[in-house]
């Protein structure tokens, strides 16, 4: 040290120099540290970067994470999240605080996917993705099947294997796309996107084989989530073994445990199929019958109420000539009854030889026959309406209108015999089946006996 005034020299170092020193020697001695504590006060700006504080029970130190660093994260930093950090110590300079420069960081006691999964959830939960309402159900028999997975796994070749033995000849198109690594989920939600534009497939299946969390992590994306839950189309989940369950399992219509249960889940053995069919083909020819027998059986009792429709129509003719000539007797006394009494006016008028009142009278006479003719034709007109109705309710019950619904009469040949039960005609006999148009011959291949006084059940099957 020299002397200067006779006073010591000293090495005075500026607030910035001072500075720097300190933030060399703290970057040279913490170069790396591992710091483990609580984040509070979390900003995150519009630059992307994460400033916050790391703190414990006694004491607190502001930390940065980089956008860079940030995007690496599995995670989402909260408030009050415990969390182990990797960095170095170094000091901002413009306001002389030192900060922890951070590269990495994980929460503590928690795998950072596992909370990752676990955030995600909660809050996809939360939009409504899970929800049961808006899923979709499967097509019963499904006539095109699309698959999103990789094309040279053993997962492909199960599911085309399942598939053909449980309903050969399905047409089945395969969307190749890595099931694992970085923006694997991409190609996924690709395949999905492509599907739903080409509109080409009824159900799509997604899916790979088992693996560690990392592995599975493609079907954890938002992302993937977001494009499930647009499609139009069904899709299946089927994502790992049987205990794995990813994001895209509660967002996707249908979850099975294997890519091996998907393929028995999409479509039912044809077998089955077939044999729900017969069954339901019998069950719709027995209530056919049922209804013709039962339809029978209550047209002969119409048949007995109503006896035969030309009696009916003569009582109504006769009826109706009864009506008209007690009409026209009404008619011929009421008129009668006017001309006696214009009679009578006439004689006293005539009488009492009142010109003016003759007049009048005479007026009034001609008068009340026109009113009695229009009364009479438009009570003889008013007969004719009710005649025409009864004729067409008549009309309505004859056996030709019932067979122009739809009906029909079968007689046994060649006697023309009308056959009411079944237990008139045998195997091999021939019938006449008579319809509103023409006729069919038929030869009787076989009978059924059924309870006539069964019910019918007219609804489909």
């Amino acid at each position: 040290m020299g002397v200067r005034n006779n006073l010591p020299l000293r090495d005075i170092l500026t607030v910035t120099e001072l500075n720097q020193e300190i933030k060399d020697l703290l970057e040279e001695r913490f170069s790396e540290v591992w710091v483990e504590g609580e984040i509070s006060n979390l900003r995150i700006p519009p630059s992307g970067h994460l400033y916050f504080t790391l703190k414990d029970d006694a004491s607190q130190i502001r930390a940065v994470l980089f956008r860079m660093q940030a995007r690496s994260l599995r995670f989402l930093p909260e408030d009050g999240l415990k969390v182990i950090c990797r960095g170095r110590v170094s000091l901002y300079e413009k306001r002389g605080d030192y900060q922890l420069i951070l590269e990495t960081m994980e929460p503590k006691g928690i795998g950072a996917l596992q909370l990752a999964f676990i955030q995600l959830k909660e809050r996809l939960e939360k939009e409504g993705l899970f929800r049961s309402e808006p899923k979709k159900p499967l097509p019963v028999v499904p006539q095109r099947i699309g698959i999103i997975t990789s094309p040279t796994g053993a997962v492909i070749r199960d599911m085309l294997h399942i598939l053909e033995r449980r309903f050969e000849n399905l047409h089945i198109l395969l969307y190749p796309a890595r099931v694992q690594g970085e923006g694997a989920w991409r190609e996924i939600a690709g395949g999905i996107e492509y599907f739903n534009h080409m509109k080409n497939v009824d159900v799509l299946i997604m899916g790979r084989g088992g693996g560690s969390l990392e592995d599975l992590w493609p079907f954890n994306e938002e992302g993937l989530a977001r494009a499930i839950y647009r499609s139009k189309i069904p899709i299946i989940s089927a994502v790992g073994h049987e205990t794995d369950y990813t994001i895209s399992d509660f967002v996707a219509d249908l979850r099975a445990p294997t890519p091996s249960a998907a393929a028995e889940l999409v479509v039912k053995e044809k077998r089955e199929i077939k044999n729900g069919l017969h069954f339901l083909g019998h069950r719709l020819e027995s209530r056919i019958t049922q209804t013709l027998r039962e339809d029978r059986t209550h047209l002969q009792h119409l048949q007995k109420i109503l006896g035969t429709p030309g009696k009916a129509l003569e009582e109504l003719f006769l009826r109706i000539d009864e009506l008209f000539g007690r009409l026209q007797r009404r008619v011929c006394w009421v008129l009668e009854g006017h001309r006696e009494r214009s009679v009578h006016l006439k004689r006293g008028l005539y009488h009492r030889s009142p010109g003016q009142k003759v007049t009048h009278y005479r007026l009034l006479a001609l008068e009340t026959q026109k009113r009695m003719e229009q009364s009479v034709k438009h009570s003889i007109e008013m007969k004719r309406e009710r005649m025409r109705g009864l004729l067409g309710k008549l009309d309505t019950l004859s056996p030709l209108s019932i067979l122009q619904r739809g009906y029909s009469i079968t007689r046994k040949l060649p006697a023309l015999k009308i056959l009411r039960d079944a237990e008139e005609i045998r195997r091999g006999d021939q019938v006449e089946v008579r319809l509103h148009r023409g006729a069919l011959l038929c030869e009787v291949e076989a009978t059924t006996l059924y309870d006539p006084s069964a019910s019918i059940d007219l609804g489909k099957p």
